[in-house]
């Protein structure tokens, strides 16, 4: 189910608040080469299609389409995407109906508790790792780290550590050293990945993912497409159709809900298919990017991107030149009703999936996707004019939201 989500959810005003961006060692600054992604939250279910698997994607050809009902046949971008579900809904299956799980005697060093006179204290080294990850949600995601409480302390201390990874994979390429990161650093980004899924971390956040991996049944494809969309962002700034771009919000995105929903838990009375509700942990994700993507359309001009699909511009008569000319009209209000039309389908096919999610996870989901939803709305408010105005949720509706979606969830339960 973040993703960013979400998101591991919307964090920031990814997790539905603006403000500084996690990168290590140093504080956070905002440098900003591409849309901001989502921190994803994990994704719901969709109804299934073609024998109980459906790709989280509304139809993509035409704007007019928006509103049309599902095709069953898939693009080659969903078809890649459906391969890395599959094998994450067939991980789940092989290990259920127990977790694997790491005994001490199997544990590395740095997982060993401390002995002291009085006997064992604390997780050691291990266990400051994963109060470290804390530490950084709950100050870059302040409404997901609400939520991440509610979860069992397992639960949420697998969050927390891949909310981190994340977040420090993000900071690789729209941090403040961003114009020194290469292809060759990317890799060298992925070889510790596969190094800390092997049990070897380098550093106490690694620990955290480390240890995570190892007691849920986490591939690590979607962790290494996360990292293939930071090589995109080197070199990509267009996208010319829908279909891509589809593709690219997934790696930023889409990701993180196959990340977590192994963490989150389905719900045991839920009847939906595992592929299902990878698939629907898709949908959450891009919803939220798509959003960031209209959200920042004019801060990402200013950079001399476009994160829109030129087909779908040119159909709507519009030009790259109208995009970095910045002026509302009434053909990129049509374009921007579209385009918003298609990220709440997302959203819609998402929160339909929140009832079969594990039900001490359901809040933060339903949470996230509410707050995100909503900068959508804050678009339309300052009549499509997002090339000078920033779409902001308001804490006071942040406030009166999150009651209502715990409530929601809890009737769901």
């Amino acid at each position: 189910m973040a993703a960013g989500s979400s998101a591991v959810w919307a964090a920031h005003h990814h997790a539905c608040s603006g403000g500084g961006r996690f990168h290590h060692p140093s504080p956070s600054h905002s440098h900003h080469h591409r849309p901001r992604r989502v921190l994803p939250a994990p994704l719901p279910p969709l109804p299934a299609r073609r024998g109980g698997a459906s790709l989280a994607r509304p139809p993509r050809a035409s704007l007019a389409a928006a509103a049309a009902p599902a095709v069953a046949v898939r693009t080659a971008s969903e078809e890649a995407v459906y391969e890395v579900v599959l094998r994450q809904a067939a991980l789940v299956k092989t290990a259920a109906p127990q977790r694997r799980r790491t005994t001490r005697r199997e544990q590395p060093r740095w997982a060993e508790e401390k002995e002291e006179e009085e006997g064992v204290v604390g997780w050691g080294l291990l266990g400051d790792a994963y109060d470290r990850c804390g530490e950084v949600c709950a100050e870059y995601a302040k409404t997901f780290y609400l939520g991440t409480q509610l979860m069992t302390p397992e639960r949420r201390k697998a969050v927390w550590a891949i909310y981190v990874w994340c977040r420090r994979t993000d900071e690789l390429v729209d941090g403040p050293n961003a114009s020194y990161i290469t292809p060759t650093a990317l890799d060298r980004w992925e070889k510790r990945l596969e190094d800390l899924f092997e049990g070897r971390p380098y550093d106490m956040y690694d620990a955290a993912l480390s240890d995570t991996v190892s007691k849920f049944p986490v591939d690590i494809q979607p962790f290494k497409d996360m990292i293939e969309g930071m090589r995109l962002d080197l070199w990509k700034s267009r996208y010319t159709t829908f279909d891509e771009l589809y593709l690219y919000c997934y790696y930023v995105a889409g990701t993180v809900g196959l990340m977590t929903v192994p963490v989150m838990g389905i719900a045991p009375d839920s009847k939906a298919s595992t592929e299902s509700v990878y698939n629907a942990a898709l949908a959450l994700g891009i919803a939220n990017q798509l959003t960031n993507i209209l959200r920042d359309v004019g801060e990402d001009a200013r950079r001399g991107r476009i994160y829109l699909p030129l087909d779908e511009l040119a159909q709507a008569g519009l030009t790259e030149e109208d995009i970095f000319r910045g002026k509302v009209t009434d053909k990129w209000r049509r374009f921007m009703k579209g385009q918003i039309q298609r990220a709440r389908l997302f959203f819609d096919e998402a929160e339909k999936g929140v009832v079969h999610l594990d039900s001490d996870s359901r809040w933060p989901v339903l949470a996230s996707l509410w707050l995100y939803r909503q900068i959508l709305d804050a678009i339309e408010a300052n009549d499509y004019d997002n090339f000078t105005k920033r779409a902001y949720v308001g804490k006071a509706k942040k406030l009166l939201s999150l009651p209502v979606a715990y409530a929601r969830a809890a009737v769901a339960s």
